[in-house]
């Protein structure tokens, strides 16, 4: 029976479910918050990344 279900609804219609979904969990309100939360985490991440590829790039300059 969900086989059925999904097969009527293609890709981009998913991210409309999906954000009704989310939606209704967290509230109108809540979205833009959590969108902020998660900008900054990646923000941070690529932070971190960037300076863990700087620090390998140093060891490998210091070695030769």
């Amino acid at each position: 029976m969900l086989q059925v279900i999904t097969g009527f609804i293609a890709g981009q219609e998913w991210i409309f479910i999906a954000i009704a979904a989310g939606i209704i969990l967290f509230g109108a309100k809540k979205i833009p918050e959590l969108a902020r939360t998660l900008g900054k985490s990646r923000m941070e991440y690529e932070k971190g990344k960037f300076e863990a590829e700087k620090e390998l790039k140093d060891l490998k300059d210091k070695k030769d």
